[in-house]
This record gives C-alpha cells, structure tokens and sequence, in this order.
C-alpha cells in the first residue's frame, strides 16, 4: 500500500511548460559556452551552521540551494513554507555538494527547514532560516536545473532539446517538437512504477536513451529539453480527477497565463499531458478527458 501511495506521487511529477516571449537571461547564474544559465552557490548570501547551509545568493534568480554539512547515513528531509501558506516538502541526496529548489512561490518570505531522520518517521531540526525573495522576473523560477529536472551544460536531453527546436522560431512550434517527441517515442515503464523508491530522481540521459520511464521521468526529461532552450516550464502537480497527477500551464504575450493548455490546434487550446496521451496513444477517449483542464485541479506548483 505505501509502494502504491509513493507511486501515485510520483505520478504527479510531470510537466508543465510556460512560455514567454521575448525573455531575458537570469542573472545570478552561471552560463556556458552558448548561454545556458545554470546555478551557482554565490557564497555571497549564506545561512548555515555546523550542520547544513543555504545558499541564497541568487534568491532574485528563483532558485536556494542546500548542502547537509555533517556526515551522516540518516535520511535529510528539507521543508520550504511559502509566503501562501503551502508547504513543499524534498529529500536532501545528501552528497555533500549543493542541491537547487525554486522559489516556485513568487515573492516573499520562505521559511526553509532542514531536518534530519532519527528514527522510524521522526525528524529533527538541523538547521533552519528566514529569507525575504524579490524576484527579477516572474518567471525565473522556471528557467534553471533543480532537483527535480537536473541536468547540465553537456548532458544529452540539452542536446535534444536544441536538436528537435532547431529552425523554428515560433516558441508554440519548439514546444510542439518537444511534446510530440515524448508522446511519439516513449513508453510507460509498469515494472519501474510497481518498483519505484522512496527518494527516487530521474538520471535524464538514461530515461532519454531508454525511451521508457514513470510520470517523473516524462516530466524531468520534456522540462530539461524547454528550460535548456530558454523556455520557461512551470510544474503544476494536483488532481487528474481522483489520480494525483501534473500537467501544463502556457504563458505566451499574447494570450497570457493560459491555465491547463499548451497546444494549440489552429481553433481552440488543448491540455498537453504527456504522460496520458503517450501511454493511452492519443486515443480519441483520453484526449477527450485531456480536454480543456477542466479534469484537473492544480494542488502545487514547481
């Protein structure tokens, strides 16, 4: 039962991809030979004590990056309270380099928590901090590399984003490669689902080279592929019905913040899901449950 709850969560994990037309590069981020911004722990605005640190340096990027400094086999959990009220709750790798989470929340202040296992479900609070976030876009939460979507300068999902966007000019028309790249190629992996983790990340270039995997990895593998070519992608996990599940919210200049839509058919607005309409073949039945979003019911946002 535990295995099936943690699977549905991970279902959650997908996608969804906002566009804006005309944006800049993010400051406070490092860029590589063609631009590709990525994060970077500044050092210049730091929170930490013995046991954890925070960099935050780069909260006007939408981004905080986390370092467990003790040594220690136990599980690191880290709690972000948004200025909303919600809460977001991430597994620390704990591998002794910094690990990047958004902002996903705008501006205002986060209360980030870093807690260490001591046993069974118990935790204890290793190190915890106020920060105050300004943002320099509203969009910048969405641009970069985080946890859940990591990848960088050389990996391969970079190099197939910027393959399959290639000659278009229309940002509708690279996501639209994007999508029906996924949707076209890959497959559900069940045995991977029955059998996933607690604690489980997609390793990007192994999903890309398989061409398989769960709802996380369409999700991680699609958001790398837009965010790398400059396209702002927004993860909206909630309710896809009764299934806990994600989707895609768009932002272009003209339209604006398009809610559960990305792919327009020349008429209306349809709801992209990769996941639904890869593992059902676009069947006539789920892209009609796919619809116009009014299916889904938007929980939190990354």
């Amino acid at each position: 039962m535990k295995r099936k709850r943690f699977f549905a969560v991970f279902c959650a994990v997908l996608l969804i991809a906002s566009i804006f037309v005309g944006f800049g590069a993010i400051s406070g981020s490092a860029a590589g030979a063609e631009g590709l911004a990525m994060p970077t722990a500044s050092g210049t605005v730091v929170y930490q004590n013995e046991k954890a640190s925070i960099d935050a340096s780069n909260a006007s990027s939408g981004y905080f990056m986390v370092k467990y400094l003790e040594s220690t086999t136990s599980r690191i959990r880290i709690v972000v309270q948004c200025p909303s009220g919600v809460k977001y709750s991430y597994n620390l790798n704990n591998s002794g380099n910094y690990e990047t989470f958004p902002f996903s929340d705008g501006n205002g202040n986060y209360k980030i928590t870093v807690y260490k296992n001591t046993s069974g479900n118990k935790y204890s609070t290793s190190y915890s901090a106020s920060v105050d976030v300004v943002l320099t876009n509203e969009f910048a939460p969405f641009l970069l590399p985080n946890q859940y979507v990591n990848y960088t300068m050389d990996s391969k999902v970079v190099a197939k984003g910027k393959e399959l966007t290639a000659g278009k000019t229309e940002l509708l028309d690279k996501i639209k490669a994007v999508y029906s790249f996924v949707v076209d190629n890959f497959s559900y992996d069940h045995d991977r689902a029955e059998n996933v983790s607690s604690g489980y990340l997609p390793v990007l270039d192994s999903v890309l080279a398989e061409k398989k995997g769960i709802c996380f990895d369409y999700a991680s593998v699609m958001t790398a592929m837009l965010r790398s070519q400059g396209i702002p992608c927004k993860l909206v996990v909630g309710y896809a019905g009764k299934t806990y599940h994600a989707w895609i919210n768009v932002y272009s200049e003209k339209d604006g913040w398009i809610n559960s839509a990305i792919y327009f058919d020349g008429t209306t607005w349809k709801l992209m899901d990769p996941t639904f309409a890869s593992s059902a073949k676009e069947s006539e039945a789920i892209m009609k449950y796919i619809g116009d979003g009014e299916n889904y019911a938007p929980k939190y946002l990354y």
